[in-house]
């Protein structure tokens, strides 16, 4: 039996090592199913979502890790986002006819960078930035973690069509520096190389762990289960509507004879005619027309 739509730590106890594993199947269908994507556009957003899941195992509070790529290239934007509780969400913008036979990141993206979002429910949001280089996003994700947080950090990403895995393995704070740590860092970095994508792809995880690390004591905590879910809602739009002001959603009701917004995520659409134009209004007593 296969275990998707699910995100684990694990620790090792011979070692000052810790790690996640995740695999996505069911979310990851629903996310690609809201675009309509090219195949290899929608194997590096699978590798992009499986990077936020894993990345949203680090938070120690309610919150959500963004994983965010800007480029000038064929695609401008590709975002994954998952939330402590399990939500899964991600977009891409661009002109998916020029991605029909690419390849790498730089291809799809030209000039790019990498943004990381830590953003807590409660308290300041955190953001780092790092160049979107080469052509894998794990390399990126590796070089952040080295510059911002100076955790040798190890990661790999697998995607097809129909799904997409993760494991990321990272060394424990420690002053000491000793040679056995650095001695337990390089082993298991070997051993994980040695991970092929189909494995993480059709492997429980369970048996992914197994296969790579069972020479070493290793605890895997109970899973964490991920799915496909929108924040979006109709008093987060209306707010939207109220942020851009009256004259504009006037204007844009008098072309159209109804306000119409669609998310971007899920594709649900809010409508708003005039008397919901006029109660998100209210307060300012101006006629609408």
């Amino acid at each position: 039996m296969q275990h998707w739509d699910k995100l684990q730590t694990f620790i090792f106890q011979d070692m000052d090592v810790r790690g996640q594993i995740t695999t996505l199947s069911l979310s990851h269908n629903a996310i690609l199913a809201q675009g309509g994507y090219p195949p290899n556009v929608a194997i590096i957003f699978g590798e992009f979502l499986a990077a936020a899941a894993l990345l949203s195992a680090t938070l120690k509070y309610s919150g959500r890790v963004i994983l965010q790529a800007k480029g000038s290239g064929p695609l401008t934007t590709i975002m994954a986002e998952c939330s402590s509780d399990g939500g899964l969400r991600g977009i891409i913008r661009g002109n998916l006819e020029r991605c029909t036979e690419l390849a790498g990141l730089l291809d799809f993206f030209g000039s790019a960078t990498l943004a990381i979002t830590i953003e807590p429910d409660e308290g300041e949001r955190y953001q780092g930035i790092v160049p979107l280089e080469g052509s894998h996003l794990s390399k990126c994700l590796e070089y952040y973690f080295d510059k911002s947080e100076q955790l040798p950090t190890k990661i790999k990403l697998a995607s097809s069509a129909n799904g997409a895995a993760g494991i990321l393995v990272q060394q424990l704070p420690d002053t000491s520096n000793n040679e056995k740590i650095t001695s337990d860092w390089h082993r298991v970095t070997a051993l994980l190389n040695t991970l092929g994508a189909d494995e993480q792809l059709s492997r429980a995880h369970n048996d992914q762990l197994y296969l790579l690390f069972h020479e070493h004591q290793l605890r895997l905590f109970d899973p964490k289960l991920l799915r496909f879910q929108c924040t979006c809602s109709r008093p987060r739009t209306e707010r939207a509507l109220f942020s851009l002001g009256l004259p504009e959603v006037s204007s844009m009701h008098q072309e159209r004879g109804v306000v119409e917004v669609t998310c971007q995520f899920c594709n649900t659409q809010y409508r708003f005619d005039e008397d919901h134009i006029r109660a998100i209004f209210n307060a300012h007593k101006t006629p609408l027309h």
